[in-house]
């Protein structure tokens, strides 16, 4: 959540931030009336409250002096119930103007390149080079079928549009994926956690899916329960309502679940194939952090996507994205994109993004720094998207006659 002191300091300010990640002006007005509306509640219940003070100080004068105080106890409380009447009030202005906060976007950093959507984001460089192929590449979904490694068909029987069944080699190559991931993982430092892949309200509010993203979550309405969108909820949610300790940070974590998410804004891109399903698998990291420390971490975490990258020797580059693209926790996310020769195109297959102190905010989690209690950094990134990975190793390693290798680096989880 955005910081409210800030919002009611320098209201403009956070406005012009906002604008350029595209928020609706008519939003930021609501939020800046709501804004007021609290600032007068307050006016006036404090008014109530130092009235109320120089009251009981007269009793005691009334008291010592002997004098009747009958119409002083009638103006006690009187005044009583109005300062009860603004103690609600204050409540509901402040309960009012943190439900739009809520469903407000975090501010992009200053260095945010400006624009509308992803072709406005800004290359940062490119690693490794595209092979040249002597034939025309295939695109994933033919040799997935030509090699008997996904089902599509069956996937559909089972479980409808978007879900898939991945058979023998193909199987045995995303577990070994999943394996070399966290390896290379737990080798830069990050700690491997296996977390719920149910998760409550609380957390998904914590890290900004809800109430934002409610409709692209699937839910178990009996228990108010949701599959998670990814690995970044339940693994920063471990420090929700905490405050840490200075030597605790950073933390840094990794963790591979299944993910869930419904997709509600994609319809009609990437139909075909794994790139855009309803569960999918990914390895994730997160980092809890000092205010400080956030931008070194940050370039680590995207060094650390990247190098897997590397090591499956799998061409790809990073692209800082633009405000219109930029997601609605984020202040500041690096893609990174991986190369498809079947699509002759660079795709998503990681975002690293710092929040700064948004999550942190909604989900309450601090560090004890000396005598105060202050807001930690959370950052979060794919370290990788599985099935995509698979995509690329596919596409990127085929044979003319539709066979595919495997990556020198993973043939020892084969």
């Amino acid at each position: 959540m955005i910081d409210l002191k800030l919002l009611q300091k320098d209201f403009d300010t956070v406005k012009t931030k906002l604008l350029r990640k595209g928020v609706d002006e008519a939003l930021l007005e609501e939020l800046r009336k709501k804004n007021e509306e609290l600032k007068t509640a307050k006016k006036e219940y404090e008014a109530l409250q130092a009235a109320q003070n120089a009251m009981s100080k007269e009793f005691g004068i009334y008291k010592r002096e002997g004098k009747d105080i009958s119409e002083l106890k009638a103006r006690v409380d009187a005044n009583k119930l109005k300062v009860a009447e603004a103690i609600e009030v204050q409540r509901i202005k402040q309960e009012e103007l943190e439900k739009i906060a809520m469903a407000i976007p975090n501010m992009p950093d200053d260095n945010v390149p400006d624009g509308e959507d992803e072709k406005d984001n800004v290359e940062i460089k490119k690693v490794l080079t595209p092979r040249e192929f002597s034939f025309t590449p295939k695109e994933h979904w033919e040799l997935a079928e030509q090699n008997g490694w996904i089902d599509f068909e069956r996937g559909v029987k089972l479980s409808g549009s978007r879900f898939s069944v991945v058979y023998d080699m193909g199987a045995r190559l995303e577990r070994a994926l999943i394996n070399f991931m966290l390896d290379h993982n737990r080798k830069k430092g990050y700690t491997e956690v296996s977390v719920p892949q149910l998760v409550n309200r609380k957390a998904l509010e914590g890290t900004g899916q809800l109430p934002k993203f409610e409709e692209d979550l699937y839910k178990i309405d009996s228990q108010e329960m949701y599959l998670i969108p990814t690995a970044e909820v339940p693994l920063t949610n471990l420090f929700a309502d905490e405050i840490l300790t200075e030597d605790q940070l950073p933390i840094k974590m990794t963790g591979y679940t299944s993910c869930f998410r419904k997709e509600a804004g994609a319809a009609g891109r990437d139909t075909r194939g794994i790139i855009r399903q309803h569960q999918f698998h990914k390895v994730e990291l997160v980092s809890i952090t000092k205010p400080d420390e956030s931008g070194a971490v940050f370039d680590d975490m995207v060094q650390t996507a990247s190098e897997i990258l590397t090591a499956l020797e799998l061409p790809h580059r990073l692209v800082n994205l633009c405000t219109g693209d930029l997601g609605f926790g984020a202040a500041y996310t690096t893609d990174i994109e991986v190369w498809l020769p079947g699509q002759n195109t660079y795709r998503e297959i990681s975002s690293v993004s710092n929040t700064r102190d948004f999550q942190a905010r909604r989900a309450k989690i601090r560090y004890k720094n000396g005598k105060r209690n202050e807001l930690v950094h959370t950052l979060n990134g794919s370290s990788l998207a599985v099935g995509r990975t698979m995509v690329a190793i596919m596409e990127n390693f085929q044979n003319g006659d539709g066979s595919i290798d495997i990556p020198k680096a993973l043939q020892p989880y084969m």
